[in-house]
């Protein structure tokens, strides 16, 4: 028969804390809501309400607090400095779109769909590898082609469409921004379409303000009416057919077509609600002739506005070049000719980036060292960080892009307004507080020295208003905050862009930008020139407009052609970055005792081969 287990014999001290332990637990009771509320609470005990949840934190405060410190932060630029360098952050994709893709892939093969993705988007060079943005898909049958086109777009739009979409939203978001509330977009016509990147950036980005009820579908809250895609990859255009299926079209008119028709195009004094888009297909025509061609058709499409995008690199920037010059000459093909007479709006103009309908400073046919190009991220949805097997949530694309409009170039602002800020306003307090005791501790040495009356007639407060009509606080104190952002509107024209990042350092910030005058120029912007311009420039960011002029002379950097052997870098090399030191370097190398050893070596057998 089983034994019991012989008694253990345990330390005196243990026992009498077990039976501590023991007499603690026998004596607990559950305490009543009333008996815990009137005891003092202790330190970081949770407090219980009669809800019964415990209310750690108030999210909704912090996240207004949050918002109140950014927009704080933003309030401190000059208005002028807010408007040029209103960005859209990361960009993330519409609800619906999300779950129209990750249906897609749902019904698809997974492991098949990240070895086409691979296959198409991923370079492997040595240990590195890169997704690309491109998708130049060539087949070698119409067999292989119509065996692989389906797959191949589900690829794309797992991977690809996101990025276009954030490119192309960016593009439009900054439109809205710089045209206004009155630039009403109802008709968007789409060469190169695909998947319809361009389709979504539209819709999301020309949604009405929601201000009461619940919003609605992406298509139905939007002003776009009518969409005509132009593309002949069946593959794409059958993707973007599904997407749209599974979201619901509504009553947005959605017209596919493989080349533009003449019954596509419209009359020009009915286009000024009309764009016409063309985003990363330049660089997939495969001649210069169909480039021109497509650029043309736009042109004659009767659309007010047309945008052109593209890859970021010397190709994508080159085209984009390209297309902006035939433009702009077809735009003076037009005012010369009387035909367009009875059109209010003749001619064209550049509305962003460029600040100046001049040919871009950057641009040499064939051999551009320097690409202008912008960068925008994107938020990666689930779908595309699964279908490619990473873990970043988000990712960049760069590209490159031009808005023509037709019509002339706005006219320039007499008097430059907007351009003090909460930092302006207190350096000025400073300096009228500072200015006013100075001016008083006068006066009152005056009267003490020659009585009651003032020999020197000085007026506090009209010193002081005559303070604030030089400082530019009054006029802009006086103007509406309509008219301010018309007239910031219209200056913006002129502003120079900033093409590259600014080189910020403690004492000046370096700006190279694209200027009016059609340049590259480097401003510098030091501590000396005031507390608003060196705050303005200091927040500044790559691709924003930049309202002030430089206290001194802005320098002009340009690239000449490059010499004969192919060795010798060319001058403006160094545009968007420091010279690092170059010529510091080179004075150095011949400073360095290494230098001056092999210089003397080199002198000694010289002399001993003359005596010789």
């Amino acid at each position: 028969s089983a034994q019991p287990n012989p008694s253990m014999s345990l330390d005196p001290t243990l026992k009498t804390l077990l039976q501590g332990v023991d007499l603690s637990v026998s004596s607990h009771q559950k305490r009543t809501v009333e008996e815990v509320r009137s005891r003092p609470l202790r330190e970081l005990e949770s407090f219980q309400i009669e809800q019964g949840d415990v209310p750690y934190h108030n999210m909704d405060d912090e996240e207004n607090v949050l918002n109140e410190s950014a927009q704080a932060r933003e309030d401190r630029k000059s208005p002028a400095a807010r408007f040029g360098s209103s960005g859209v952050g990361a960009v993330t994709l519409p609800a619906e779109l999300q779950r129209a893709i990750a249906s897609l892939i749902n019904d698809s093969d997974k492991s098949q769909l990240h070895s086409d993705a691979k296959r198409l988007f991923l370079d492997e060079v040595g240990a590195r590898s890169s997704w690309d943005a491109a998708y130049d898909v060539k087949y070698k049958s119409r067999k292989q082609s119509y065996r692989h086109a389906t797959r191949d777009a589900t690829a794309f739009a797992s991977v690809i469409l996101p990025l276009h979409y954030s490119a192309i939203y960016a593009v439009f978001h900054h439109l809205k921004h710089r045209l206004g509330r009155t630039w009403n977009v109802q008709r968007v016509i789409d060469w190169g379409a695909g998947t319809g990147s361009g389709l979504w950036a539209a819709l999301n980005a020309f949604r009405g303000n929601l201000t009461s009820g619940e919003a609605g579908s992406l298509v139905s809250d939007s002003s776009i009416t009518s969409y005509v895609g132009i593309d002949k990859r069946d593959g794409l255009v059958g993707i973007g057919k599904e997407l749209l299926q599974r979201t619901g079209s509504g009553s947005l008119s959605v017209t596919w077509r493989k080349a533009f028709h003449e019954s596509d195009r419209i009359d020009r004094a009915d286009g000024q609600n009309t764009v016409a888009l063309s985003a990363f297909m330049l660089s997939s025509l495969p001649s210069q002739l169909s480039k021109k061609r497509m650029v043309k058709d736009m042109w004659e499409s009767g659309a007010h506005t047309i945008i052109l995008v593209d890859f970021n690199t010397k190709a994508g920037f080159e085209n984009v070049a390209e297309a902006r010059q035939l433009l702009l000459d077809l735009g003076c093909k037009d005012l010369q000719d009387p035909r367009s007479q009875h059109f209010s709006f003749r001619g064209s103009h550049v509305v962003a980036p460029c600040p100046h309908d001049r040919p871009c400073p950057l641009y040499q046919p064939g051999e551009s060292r320097l690409a202008c190009g912008f960068s925008q991220r994107l938020q990666s949805p689930t779908f595309l960080r699964r279908t490619k097997h990473v873990k970043e949530g988000y990712e960049d694309i760069g590209y490159s892009y031009v808005v023509v409009q037709r019509g002339s170039r706005p006219d320039i602002v007499a008097e430059p307004v907007g351009r003090v800020g909460a930092v302006g306003k207190e350096a000025m307090e400073r300096e009228a507080r500072a200015r006013t005791a100075m001016l008083r501790e006068l006066k009152r040495a005056d009267e003490h020295q020659h009585g009651a009356q003032s020999a020197s007639g000085v007026d506090v407060e009209t010193e002081n208003q005559r303070l604030q009509v030089q400082s530019g606080t009054l006029p802009a104190a006086q103007i509406s905050m309509t008219d301010l952002e018309e007239a910031l509107r219209r200056e913006a024209y002129r502003w120079p862009r900033l093409v590259f990042p600014p080189l910020k350092k403690s004492g000046h910030i370096i700006i190279d930008a694209c200027t009016a005058e059609g340049k590259i120029m480097r401003l510098t912007i030091p501590k000396s020139q005031g507390k608003q311009p060196f705050y303005d420039a200091r927040k500044s960011s790559w691709g924003d407009l930049f309202p002030h002029p430089p206290k001194n002379r802005p320098v002009e950097r340009f690239q000449s052609a490059q010499s004969d052997n192919g060795n010798s870098p060319m001058r403006g090399d160094d545009i968007g970055k420091r010279a690092k030191g170059r010529d510091k370097h080179r004075k150095a190398e011949g400073r360095s005792y290494e230098a001056v050893d092999a210089k003397i070596r080199e002198e000694k057998r010289k002399g001993s081969r003359k005596e010789l």
